[in-house]
């Protein structure tokens, strides 16, 4: 069965979680983070990433926005 939540996006502003989701599909993640960037880019302070679940449950950053 696969981890329902090994594809984490982020949205914070002033470095708060301001909305989190989570898939177990790659290609979803990084769907919604595209998504994330068009629809929330524009908020004061933002920043979205996008990060895989390891085997040793540590994140790994695989892409943010803005760099």
């Amino acid at each position: 069965m696969a981890d329902l939540e090994r594809y984490r996006v982020t949205l914070t502003a002033g470095g708060a979680v301001v909305m989190q989701g989570a898939w177990s599909i790659r290609e979803t993640g990084e769907r919604k983070f595209r998504s994330w960037i068009g629809s929330y880019g524009s908020m004061p302070g933002a920043r979205i990433t996008l990060a895989e679940q390891v085997a040793d449950g540590t994140w790994i950053e695989l892409g943010a926005w803005p760099d």
